[in-house]
C-alpha cells in the first residue's frame, strides 16, 4: 500500500512550507496566464508564486482590500464640498386654499350728513365693522417651477476628524487579512508540492521494487526449471510480485490525484499539464543544522547541542514546602518542549500575523471609542443656494422666463420667474440624547477589554504552538534518523539474502522476507521525511517565518 496515501493528501490541503523549505532553484515568477498547452515546468517557488498571484480566493480578498480603499474615500469624500443642483415643474390643478380672516368696514350715509353736505358743509362719515366670517382664498398659479443650487462645506465635526485617523487604520487590517489568506495559500500549495514529490519518489523506487523482484522471480524460475528449486519458491515470488504491481498502481493513481490537488490549490487548470523540476533530496533539511537551531542533539548521542546532556537533578520530594514551585516548573518545561528559557523569551510575538492584526483591531477600537465621545462635540456647516422660482396660469407661459425687463403690450411688468439666494451658518450642538452616547461609549470600552484579553489568549496560544512544533520536529527528526538507519539494515540485509539465494546456501522464504521488510523500510523512511517537512512547516508557522509579503 502506498505510504499513508490520504494522509499526505489531507496534509496538503490544511499545511504550508515556509522560505527555508523552498527548493533551491531560482525564484523565477511565473506569468499571470499560464499556457494551456504543453508542459509547464514547475518548482516549489514558482508554484507559490504562481498561486500567489492567480488563486481565486486571494483574488476574492484583494478585492475585499480594494473595498476597504473604497470605503475609506467615502470617510474622506464627507469632509469635501457638497454641491447639489434640482429642479422641479408642478400642475397644481387644484389650488390649495386657505381661509383668511380680515376686518370689512362700511360707510354710514345718514339723511342728516346729506344735508350738511347740501349745505355746503364739510361732513364726516361715520364707519362700522360688519361682521364677515373668514373667506376661502387661493395663492399662486396653477404652474410653478423652481430650480437651483445649493452648496455646503463641513467646518467643524469631531467624529469626522477621528474618522479621517481610522481609515489608514482600516487599510492597514485590510492588508493584514490579505497576507493572512496569502499565508494560507502558500501553506495549502507548498504542502501540495511536497505531497507530490513523495509520492513520485515512490512510485519510482515502487518501479525498481518490481524490476528487481522481476530479475529474482527470473532467477528462481530458471533454477526450479534446472530441478534445485520447487515450484512453491516461484509460486510465493509470482504472488509477492502480484501484490506489489497492484501497490504500484494504486501509487499511480494517487500521484496523479496529488498532481491534480497541487493544480487545484494554485488556481491551474486541470488542463495544464506541469512537470515537478525540484527534486525531493533537494527539499530535504539538513537535519542537523535544524539541530543546532533546536538547541538539541541527535538521538544516538543523547541530548544537548554538543550531545553531553547534563545530569537530571533529584526531584523534590513531595512533601517539602516546593512542591507547588516543582509542578509549576514542570509544567513550563512540558508546555515548552524542554526548551530553555533564554530561548523560550527570545519568541517574537509580532512575527505572527494575527498578533499584528489583533494589534490593528485594538487600535481600531480605540479610535471608535473616541469616535463616539467625540459625538458631545458641535457640528458646523457652511451652507449656501441660489435659485429661481417661477409660476404661470399654463405651462406655455410658465417656460416663458419673463425676466424683470419683461413688458406686456400695455407697458406693465409681467415677470413670471423671480431669484433668490441665501447663505449661512449651520451649527448643531447635541444637549441630550437620552444617553444613547453614554451607552454607546461604554460598549466601546468594553470592547476594548475583550481585546486586551484576547492577546493573552493568543500569547499562550502561541506559546503553546511554539512549544507543540518544536517538540514534534524533534520527534520527527528522531524518527527520520531512525528510519534512515533502518533502511541502511535492511538494504543490506536484502542484498545478502539474495546473494546467499544464489549462490544455494538461502531459502526463498528469507528473500522474501528481506524484500518485505525492505519495502517497510522504504515506506517508512519517505513516511519520514515527509513528517519532518511538515513539521518544519508548523515550526516556521508557529515563530512566524513561514512567509514575508514584501508588499
Amino acid at each position: 500500500m502506498l505510504f499513508r496515501s490520504k494522509t499526505l493528501l489531507v496534509a496538503a490541503l490544511t499545511a504550508a512550507v515556509p522560505q527555508a523549505l523552498l527548493a533551491q532553484t531560482s525564484a523565477s515568477a511565473l506569468p499571470a496566464a499560464p499556457p494551456t498547452t504543453g508542459t509547464m515546468p514547475l518548482s516549489l517557488q514558482q508554484a507559490v508564486n504562481y498561486a500567489v498571484q492567480n488563486k481565486s480566493s486571494l483574488l476574492a480578498t484583494r478585492l475585499g482590500e480594494a473595498a476597504a480603499a473604497a470605503k475609506v474615500g467615502e470617510i474622506k469624500s464627507a469632509g469635501l464640498p457638497q454641491v447639489n443642483v434640482g429642479a422641479t415643474v408642478s400642475d397644481n390643478f387644484k389650488l390649495q386654499k386657505s381661509l383668511v380672516s380680515f376686518p370689512v368696514q362700511q360707510t354710514v350715509l345718514t339723511p342728516g350728513k346729506v344735508a350738511d353736505a347740501s349745505g355746503g358743509q364739510e361732513v364726516v362719515l361715520d364707519q362700522r365693522r360688519l361682521a364677515v366670517p373668514p373667506q376661502p382664498f387661493a395663492f399662486g398659479l396653477q404652474f410653478a417651477g423652481n430650480t437651483s443650487a445649493s452648496v455646503s462645506q463641513l467646518l467643524f465635526d469631531g467624529s469626522y476628524l477621528i474618522g479621517l485617523k481610522a481609515a489608514k487604520v482600516y487599510t492597514e487590517l485590510a492588508k493584514k487579512q490579505t497576507q493572512q489568506a496569502e499565508i494560507d495559500v502558500v501553506e495549502q500549495v507548498s504542502k501540495a508540492y511536497y505531497s507530490t514529490l513523495v509520492a513520485r519518489s515512490r512510485l519510482a523506487l515502487l518501479a525498481r521494487n518490481v524490476q528487481r523482484l522481476d530479475t529474482v522471480l527470473f532467477q528462481t524460475n530458471q533454477t526450479y526449471k534446472a530441478g534445485f528449486a520447487e515450484k512453491l519458491d516461484v509460486d510465493r515470488l509470482r504472488v509477492q510480485r502480484n501484490n506489489l504491481v497492484v501497490e504500484q498502481q494504486k501509487a499511480q493513481r494517487l500521484t496523479e490525484l496529488s498532481v491534480g490537488l497541487l493544480k487545484f490549490q494554485m488556481g491551474l487548470p486541470q488542463q495544464q499539464g506541469i512537470q515537478l523540476t525540484d527534486s525531493l533530496d533537494a527539499a530535504v533539511v539538513d537535519a542537523g543544522a535544524l539541530r543546532q537551531r533546536l538547541g538539541v542533539a541527535s538521538m544516538n548521542t543523547g541530548g544537548g547541542v554538543n550531545g553531553l546532556g547534563d545530569v537530571p537533578t533529584a526531584p523534590i520530594p513531595s512533601g517539602s514546602d516546593n512542591t507547588a514551585a516543582q509542578n509549576r516548573l514542570d509544567q513550563q518545561n512540558a508546555l515548552s518542549g524542554g526548551q530553555p528559557i533564554a530561548a523560550r523569551g527570545a519568541l517574537n510575538y509580532n512575527n505572527r500575523i494575527e498578533f499584528s492584526t489583533l494589534e490593528t483591531q485594538q487600535a481600531l477600537a480605540g479610535l471608535d471609542l473616541r469616535n463616539r465621545q467625540a459625538g458631545a462635540y458641535p457640528r458646523l456647516v457652511l451652507t449656501g443656494a441660489y435659485g429661481f422660482t417661477g409660476s404661470a396660469k399654463t405651462g406655455s407661459e410658465l417656460f416663458a422666463f419673463r425676466g424683470p425687463d419683461s413688458r406686456n403690450s400695455a407697458g406693465f411688468a409681467n415677470q413670471n420667474w423671480f431669484g433668490f439666494g441665501n447663505v449661512g451658518l449651520s451649527l448643531q450642538v447635541p444637549v441630550f440624547d437620552g444617553f444613547r452616547r453614554k451607552y454607546l461609549v461604554q460598549q466601546s470600552r468594553l470592547q476594548q477589554q475583550t481585546i486586551e484579553k484576547g492577546f493573552e489568549t493568543l500569547k499562550q496560544s502561541i506559546d503553546l504552538q511554539d512549544a507543540q512544533s518544536r517538540t514534534t520536529l524533534i520527534n520527527a527528526l528522531d524518527v527520520l534518523d531512525n528510519q534512515q538507519a533502518n533502511l541502511t539494515l535492511a538494504t543490506d540485509v536484502a542484498r545478502v539474502t539474495r546473494i546467499k539465494f544464489n549462490a544455494g546456501v538461502g531459502s526463498n522464504l528469507e528473500v522474501i522476507t528481506a524484500e518485505t521488510d525492505l519495502r517497510s523500510a522504504q515506506t517508512n523512511y519517505y513516511g519520514a521525511i515527509y513528517d519532518v517537512l511538515v513539521a518544519k512547516v508548523d515550526r516556521d508557522k508557529a515563530t512566524g517565518e513561514l512567509y514575508k509579503n514584501s508588499r
